[in-house]
């Protein structure tokens, strides 16, 4: 069949014409959509403001609705007003201008300092663990909230902040005046030697510049001339700027090597991201420790070592999120941190969680089906894993701690008996070596039993929920000596604050002692402090060969990615 070559232009061009008006007619819809929209919320918000029967909050109003639109999205995806413009950049560099210290509200309902940071203003001025804020600028602090004073205490660096201090050595009031600093927190907690030959760093957080201590650290363990195998630890670690995470991964291969790409709606999101650096050893069996809080840039660090078989990963399943943040000016002073990417290791696996609504109580990606995994490729053909964050090589379980020994972390009863132990002592042996004796630790017994806590097991709990729930049944009654069996056992399992105490004496203990080192030794003692009754490191350690497992698999029934 012959066709007129001018009868198919006009078809192509005819064709062509077709689908340019169809995309802008989607082109308009959406745009006659979003101003639709746009004015229809304006005409609510004013009719709100003139007709409602209570006074409006506008402001308020306006906030909650963007945040309730938003959270339909993606958990990452906010809205930052103007007044919390700070809070974004000690989140985006870890950096801001203070005093440098975590603060407590009392029950006297002043402000204690519980811990200042290495070389902040705070411990240029004298304060100490234990010091007791009562005023800042004049101004009492028992009537303030702990966020309230925060607030005060932060400034412009450079400027003079003027303290009352109560001591808590000695209980002298002294008047302070510090001068405010770019207070910065270092990604480097600890790093040190585990034994004579195995080397290790703690990486708290990938900050400006952070990438720049993990080197010094580095270099300073292969200066001592006996590391033979390094940790790098990143549980715990909530991530941050990417390119710090892709400047640690160039201490450890070839520059050049592809770390990391992201593809999102808009070509400008697309990206790779490649070492720029020489590596300062590419050779030394190295193991990363991740968790389900290790989140972020540190699974970009765990899963481009993985990928490339430069490390063994070790610990638990990571947090599982692979979305990108990018922050933009949303007018007024506010902003929108919106994810406009997706990032990829190496092999092509994305990190990302396949959905938001199956999670741990963590906020950790929870199962994924075998179904929806898709497999990849490591370098040397092991076969790993998308689905939602990074899966070890060796999986250890943390090591667990009950819901009493929970509740006195976060009733603050351990941080208080530190700071009185801290107030009642000049000195402890070094971080490593310090020990609680069995007299001081019965002095805590005493000191806890007399605090707030909840010593209840979730045994008890249990218990306690059965009898309810018997009682609204009527089985207590129903049922002879059911009610007397059952209070017989929950009194067995019941256990009073000073019991508890003395049966997990070792857990509790230990965590005694890392809380005092903390004190004395700020972030890194604590850390050191904390190694010695690590057993999950050191069960991962016992497993670890200094070599990366090899898997050998059918190429036929694996997909071949990056």
């Amino acid at each position: 069949m012959k066709i007129e070559i001018n009868t198919f232009r006009k078809a192509a061009v005819s064709l062509a014409a077709a689908v340019a008006a169809t995309f802008t007619l989607s082109a308009q819809s959406e745009d006659f959509n979003t101003g639709k929209y746009l004015e229809i919320q304006s005409m609510v918000l004013r009719t709100l403001q003139a007709q409602y029967v209570d006074s409006v909050q506008l402001d308020d109003l306006l906030h909650k609705g963007i945040d309730a639109m938003l959270a339909t999205l993606d958990p990452y995806t906010v809205f930052i007003p103007e007044e919390n413009e700070e809070d974004l950049d000690i989140m985006t560099t870890a950096s801001y201008g203070g005093v440098g210290a975590l603060i407590q509200k009392t029950q006297q309902g002043y402000i204690i300092i519980v811990e200042p940071y290495d070389g902040s203003a705070a411990i240029k001025a004298g304060l100490h663990p234990g010091d007791t804020v009562v005023a800042i600028e004049g101004v009492s602090t028992k009537d303030l909230t702990a966020d309230q004073c925060s607030e005060r205490m932060r400034g412009r660096p450079g400027t003079v902040l003027n303290m009352t201090v109560v001591r808590g050595r000695g209980g002298d009031t002294a008047q302070v005046a510090l001068t405010r600093e770019r207070i910065h927190i270092p990604d480097v907690v600890y790093y040190g030697f585990l034994n004579d030959s195995t080397g290790y760093i703690q990486v708290g957080g990938f900050t400006v510049d952070g990438s720049r201590d993990v080197r010094r650290a580095l270099e300073a363990l292969k200066s001592d001339g006996r590391m033979q195998r390094l940790v790098l630890d990143l549980r715990g670690n909530g991530g941050g700027l990417m390119n710090e995470a892709v400047n640690i991964v160039s201490l450890f291969v070839p520059q050049g090597t592809l770390v990391v790409s992201a593809k999102g709606k808009h070509p400008a999101a697309d990206f790779q991201y490649k070492t720029q650096t020489a590596p300062v050893d590419t050779l030394m069996p190295l193991m990363v420790m991740v968790n389900s809080a290790s989140a972020s840039s540190s699974e970009i660090v765990a899963g481009a070592l993985q990928d490339m078989d430069r490390a063994t990963i070790a610990g638990v399943r990571t947090y599982g999120k692979g979305l990108v943040q990018t922050i933009r000016p949303a007018g007024y002073s506010t902003s929108l941190k919106l994810t406009t990417a997706k990032y990829y290791t190496p092999s092509g696996r994305c990190v990302q969680a396949i959905d938001y609504s199956h999670r741990n109580e963590d906020g950790s990606v929870g199962y994924v089906p075998d179904s929806l995994k898709k497999a990849f490729k490591t370098r040397s053909g092991r076969t790993v894993y998308d689905g939602g964050g990074i899966t070890p090589d060796i999986e250890v379980e943390p090591k667990y701690y009950s819901r009493p020994v929970i509740s006195l972390i976060y009733s603050n009863v351990i941080s208080d008996y530190a700071i009185k132990y801290y107030n009642t002592h000049d000195s402890i042996a070094p971080a490593g070596e310090f020990l609680l004796t069995d007299e001081e630790y019965a002095d805590f017994v005493q000191f806890a039993a007399q605090k707030e806590f909840d010593a209840r097991t979730e045994s008890q709990i249990e218990m306690e929920r059965v009898l309810e729930a018997a009682e609204r049944e009527g089985l207590d009654s129903t049922l002879d000596g059911l009610k007397e069996e059952m209070d017989g056992l929950l009194e067995r399992i019941s256990l009073t604050k000073e019991d508890f105490l003395e049966a997990n004496k070792s857990t509790v203990k230990s965590l005694l002692e890392d809380e005092i080192a903390l004190k004395f030794y700020l972030r890194a003692g604590g850390a050191e402090s904390a190694l010695r009754q690590d057993s999950q490191l050191q069960q991962a350690l016992d497993q670890w060969d200094g070599t990366i497992p090899v898997q050998q698999s059918d190429p036929e029934t694996e997909e071949q990615v990056g």
